[in-house]
């Protein structure tokens, strides 16, 4: 029996990806200079197989390789003409700059934002809102030295990676993102934000930082935090 190697329709991801211009991605890689050391993996089949591995759930570099290399032969629907072998994969997260997805990823944001739906808040005053929050990605010591605190139970120390965003209250998009070790405190983050005039930021005790606080105050940047142990915000 024949290999059937096209389905009918398209897939999901295919018509995902078909909302990311190649010229975004060309620019990307050119401005970053991101295919110039890693030609067995250019920026395009990298920025495939990561959205792959989002989209598919995949744990971990194997299961996301072992998953293309299952469907190779359906792989033209994305573009790629084989799966990427792991050690190349593993190469290219680990060397190649995070700045040139990060790139792709606001001038999508730039040319997408006015087609996402902001109804959720419809009503709504306040029209540049924004929420700051954090997630910490723990993983033991052994694997990442050096981060982490030490519990008060007496269990396992853990590592980790902190990860820092800020996201856009009308749209549910993510608009600033940054990785720091577990240990970094939250609010060392709002150094790294710049707002304009009349915007609105809420967060949580955790970034308690008022020489931030004073800066915002004189630029008209208001900001909007819950009060530990009660339900109540403080608004300034």
């Amino acid at each position: 029996m024949n290999k059937v190697n096209k389905f009918v329709g398209q897939p999901v991801l295919s018509q995902i990806l078909s909302c990311i211009p190649a010229k975004i991605i060309a620019d990307a890689a050119k401005k970053h200079q991101s295919n110039k050391y890693y030609k067995r993996i250019p920026v395009r089949v990298h920025l495939i197989s990561l959205l792959y591995g989002v989209f598919s759930y995949c744990n971990g570099l194997r299961e996301l390789c072992e998953g293309m290399l299952a469907c190779e032969g359906k792989l033209t629907h994305l573009g790629l003409d084989k799966a990427p072998p792991k050690s190349t994969l593993s190469d290219a997260n680990n060397r190649r700059s995070y700045m040139v997805m990060e790139t792709i990823y606001y001038q999508l944001l730039q040319r997408y934002h006015s087609f996402i739906s902001d109804t959720r808040l419809k009503g709504l005053s306040i029209k540049n809102l924004k929420i700051i929050d954090s997630t910490t990605i723990s993983l033991f010591t052994d694997i990442l030295r050096g981060v982490g605190r030490n519990p008060m139970d007496g269990s396992r120390k853990k590592g980790g990676i902190k990860v820092h965003a800020m996201m856009d209250a009308f749209s549910g998009v993510t608009e600033f993102v940054r990785m720091t070790a577990a240990k970094v405190h939250d609010k060392q983050f709002l150094y790294k934000l710049k707002l304009p005039s009349d915007s609105f930021v809420v967060f949580d005790k955790a970034y308690n930082l008022y020489a931030q606080y004073a800066k915002w105050t004189k630029q008209s940047v208001w900001f909007c935090y819950q009060n530990e142990g009660k339900c109540g915000l403080s608004c300034h």
